[in-house]
């Protein structure tokens, strides 16, 4: 059988599926492009083609990760309630962890020393949660510094996540944890005339 191209999409997609399942389960010291490239069934000539170097490979795979979180959160189309948008951000952020558990664990510690998801090609998937919050200090909805609210708001989605990813309970009690513990943050930050409002 004939080694792979280096410069095929399709190999590229598995070293990079390969780098990332390693990244969340061992930590980043370990990870050596001849490990990832044989688990790939690539060879390291691959890896250098396509990634230049294993700097470049973990690059790859924090990309996907930023932009897959990037494009489940700006998929969220921004409406005239600003808790209501609050809280279906939350859900995409959710949703998308719960959907890619090693993309997540990549991004966001675990294995990894945390690193702050930031920025990637333009791509800032914080970004739309710290408009909307913003959006809601401006309309007297929320009361507080937009990053002091977005923080806590992320330290109580990321908490759910993790627990959720660790199997800690099942499908509805998640869901009903995520929606009150949202609620509750919210409602933490309201201003007077916005806390009576309804929840979901």
């Amino acid at each position: 059988m004939g080694r792979p191209r280096t410069n095929d999409d399709t190999v590229k997609e598995r070293l990079v599926e390969c780098a990332t399942e390693w990244l969340a389960t061992r930590p980043r010291e370990t990870l050596t492009i001849r490990a990832v490239a044989t688990a790939a069934g690539a060879s390291t000539a691959a890896v250098y083609s396509l990634f230049g170097s294993k700097d470049g490979l973990i690059a790859a795979v924090r990309e996907e990760a930023v932009a897959g979180l990037y494009g489940a959160v700006t998929a969220v189309a921004a409406g005239g309630d600003v808790l209501a948008d609050l809280r279906a951000l939350a859900a995409a952020y959710r949703g998308w962890g719960v959907q890619h558990p090693q993309l997540y664990t990549v991004l966001f510690g675990g294995v990894q020393s945390f690193e702050p998801s930031g920025p990637v090609g333009g791509r800032d998937p914080v970004r739309p949660l710290v408009e909307a919050i913003g959006r809601g200090v401006d309309e007297s909805v929320l009361d507080g510094e937009p990053t002091a609210i977005a923080l806590s708001l992320w330290v109580g989605l990321h908490g759910l996540v993790t627990l959720e990813l660790a199997g800690a309970f099942d499908a509805p009690t998640a869901e009903a944890a995520f929606r009150s513990t949202v609620n509750a943050i919210l409602r933490g930050w309201a201003t007077p005339e916005a806390a009576g409002g309804g929840s979901t």
